[in-house]
Parts: C-alpha cells; structure tokens; sequence
C-alpha cells in the first residue's frame, strides 16, 4: 500500500506588514505628540503666565485659566518667560553705571565689574576706611553720596559686600578677619539705608565675605591692598540674591 505523501506547510511571505504597519503606526503617533508639543499658543501663554503671577502675588485676575484636560489645555510649566533676559540687563545696568562714573569723574576711585549675578561697583578699602576700622571717614561721604544717588536710580536688589586680606586681625574691637569685613558691609549699608534713607531698605544686604574671595595673590603689599575692598552689587532683575 503506498502512503499518502504529506503536504508542506504553505510559507507566507507577507507576515512583516503586521510588524511594519503597527511600527509606522507608533511612529506617526511618536511625530504628532512632537507636533502638539512644539505648538503653543501665544495668547494662552500670556494668560497662564498671568495666572502663575497673581498666584504668587495673592491676587485673582479676570484672566485666570480654567483648563480643560480633555481639550489638551494644559498648563505649560517651567518655560522660560524671556529669553536672554539675564544678560540685557546686565549689560543695561553697566552701561548706566559706567557713563554715572565717567561723568562724575570717579575712575580713579570706583572698578566697574560683572559677573554673573549683576554689576559690582568696587571700592578701595582706603577710599572708605581706616586700616583694621570699620568707621567711614569723612572724605569718603562724598563718593557714596554719589554711588547712593545712582543706586537710588534702580529698583533692583543691592547687595554690599566686605573683603579684607589674608593678613590676620586681633585688635581691641575685631578678633578676625569674618569681623571686620562683616562690620564694613553693614556701616555702608546703614550709611545708605539709614543716614541717606535709601526707599525700600528691604532690597539691601550685607555680606562678610572675610579674606575668601581674593582677586589676586596675597603675595605682596599692593596685592593685598586690591582685596582689602567693598564690592556693591546691583543684582540682575531676574537672579535671585545669593552670595558667592
């Protein structure tokens, strides 16, 4: 008796598309969720960083959003309002700065720097003070009557910072150097703020910075006289006050 041959399997050849189909599927999903992304509305935008605003500040505005999840209006959170904001002004603040001095004929007195927190107007320390004193002399007034009528012209938050050298310092009135640089800040501090009473006294700080934030080496006399300073910032609108 012959035996029935058995029959192959029949090979299919078009199993693939099932695979390429749900992958060109995930993909067009993948680039339409890219697109609802990078799509944002202007107007809405204003309206939810408003709403953000009047969070903060306590206050309900008319223009407070309700959203609605099911239509895709989501809040967008964290996005920078202003691009760059930062370095304008800053660069804004210098320029006023540095055309208040040049008129004023303070060069030889007063460094302009930045860095990244705001605009620094330098001081000497003999411009100010005594050596190891933390009380203001006289000839000095005159220059920060100016440097207070040209902080007066900005809303901005003022920081005063005290550096002094490495030498150390045990007189009768400061056992160190923390003392004395934290005794400078607050006496141009108060001399603002209170004897020439600056508005908004809340935005002004005082820093003891001591003897750890040389700009050069204390390896000579000149060297040390550059750091024995007082530095008066003038903080960018959008940094927020931290000292270094």
């Amino acid at each position: 008796m012959s035996r029935k041959k058995k029959s192959r399997p029949e090979i299919r050849t078009d199993t693939w598309l099932a695979t390429f189909a749900d992958t060109m599927t995930l993909l067009l999903t993948f680039f339409v969720v890219l697109y609802s992304f990078s799509t944002v509305d202007a107007t809405k935008f204003k309206q939810v960083a408003s709403s953000f605003q009047s969070v903060l500040t306590g206050e309900t505005t008319k223009n407070s959003l309700n959203f609605n999840v099911k239509d895709g209006d989501v809040p967008l959170v964290g996005l920078p309002l202003q691009s760059g904001a930062a370095g304008s002004d800053t660069q804004s603040i210098y320029k006023k700065v540095q055309g208040f001095i040049k008129n004023k004929k303070l060069e030889s007195i007063v460094e302009i720097k930045t860095d990244n927190r705001g605009v620094i107007i330098q001081l000497r320390e003999n411009i100010i003070f005594e050596s190891g004193n933390a009380e203001i002399i006289d000839k000095s007034k005159s220059v920060l009557n100016a440097i207070n009528a040209l902080i007066s012209t900005f809303p901005n938050d003022i920081v005063i910072e005290g550096h002094t050298d490495n030498e150390p310092i045990n007189n009768s009135k400061y056992k160190n150097n923390w003392q004395l640089s934290s005794d400078r800040a607050l006496q141009v501090l108060e001399y603002f703020v209170v004897t020439k009473g600056q508005a908004r006294p809340n935005r002004f700080k005082s820093v003891a910075c001591g003897e750890y934030q040389p700009i050069v080496a204390n390896s000579s006399d000149a060297n040390r006289g550059l750091n024995r300073r007082v530095n008066i910032l003038i903080v960018a609108n959008d940094k927020e006050v931290i000292t270094k």
